[in-house]
């Protein structure tokens, strides 16, 4: 079938992105102006959201807090780590996140390597200040020896759609966060796709304790397929503390896992990892990231190597 095929596949990938392109081709003319709306789609009980933020003329004609978006200030970004970040990118403004990883693992006699670029997540600001259309794909490169025989798959990675909302800012010690309905949609090439439309949801929460550090966690569940063909439930659970080294240099440590639920293959079970990382902005639109980390258990990979960037406009 015509839907089924690489050719297809590929097409599609470059229909959406041109598409994407088109919408970021738009000047930004918005988000530099007095803005739609709170930052947040609520806010703790006793806050004001975005007190800091305020415009002179205070309320906007629908009786929201209208703000000015800062884009002096630098880019918030959800890469490098696995923890993405608890705010939206601002209306009218895209962001476009990109990298590379390699992966290695050797289990009873069987290593796998990866590369997998150009992990391009498109973020989009769009109706109102605390809404995020998010799309991505990328392309893997999977080689597996066994006895000495080295068997080769590469092709798309099913494409990946998304909607961040930014729920809260912080207030005190209560969290800013944000939710994410997040899917993936069977557009992959044969070695790499799961054939459904696989569900998913991630509810990211951070904590800014001072000028130079913030922690922040994530708690996911998504639908995911197993080595035999069975479907189950994945939970994911992660924490993560940054530092703010210099006013362009940054870095942070995270620990994060992978629980399933329901799967049939008796070689997926949890895996932990933990990462860390350094980033750099060259300029307040533009950041270079760089990260690696290690597997705590069996079950997990290995270690893994990667590299990034990022460009707000």
């Amino acid at each position: 079938m015509l839907f089924s095929t690489p050719t297809f596949h590929r097409l599609a990938a470059i229909i959406l992105f041109v598409a994407v392109a088109t919408v970021a081709a738009y000047p930004r003319q918005a988000a530099a102006q007095c803005c739609c709306g709170p930052k947040t789609l609520f806010s703790w009980n006793g806050c004001c959201g975005c007190c800091e933020d305020l415009s002179d003329d205070g309320d906007s004609e629908d009786g929201d807090v209208d703000y000015e978006l800062d884009l002096d200030e630098p880019l918030l970004t959800d890469r490098p780590d696995f923890t993405e970040a608890s705010s939206t990118v601002g209306l009218g403004v895209v962001q476009l996140e990109m990298g590379y990883t390699f992966t290695e693992d050797t289990q009873a006699g069987v290593s796998t390597r990866s590369h997998s670029g150009p992990q391009a997540l498109w973020r989009i600001g769009m109706f109102r200040e605390w809404f995020e259309l998010r799309i991505g794909q990328t392309l893997i490169e999977e080689s597996v020896t066994v006895g000495g025989v080295r068997t080769t798959s590469s092709g798309f990675d099913d494409l990946y759609i998304g909607a961040k909302i930014a729920l809260t800012e912080q207030c005190c010690c209560l969290p800013e966060m944000a939710i994410i309905p997040q899917a993936t949609v069977p557009t992959g090439d044969r070695a790499f796709t799961t054939n459904q439309f696989m569900p998913g949801i991630n509810w990211v929460y951070s904590w800014e304790l001072n000028d130079c550090v913030a922690v922040a966690g994530s708690t996911q569940g998504n639908r995911a397929r197993d080595d035999t063909g069975q479907y189950y439930t994945e939970f994911a659970q992660s924490a993560t503390v940054a530092l703010g080294l210099t006013d362009r240099l940054g870095a942070y440590s995270e620990w994060f896992a992978f629980f399933p639920h329901g799967a049939n293959d008796p070689g997926t079970r949890p895996e932990h990892y933990f990462n860390g990382g350094f980033t750099y902005l060259l300029t307040n639109d533009i950041q270079l990231d760089i990260e690696a980390g290690v597997g705590l258990n069996d079950h997990a990979d290995d270690f893994f190597v990667a590299t990034g960037v990022a460009m707000r406009r």
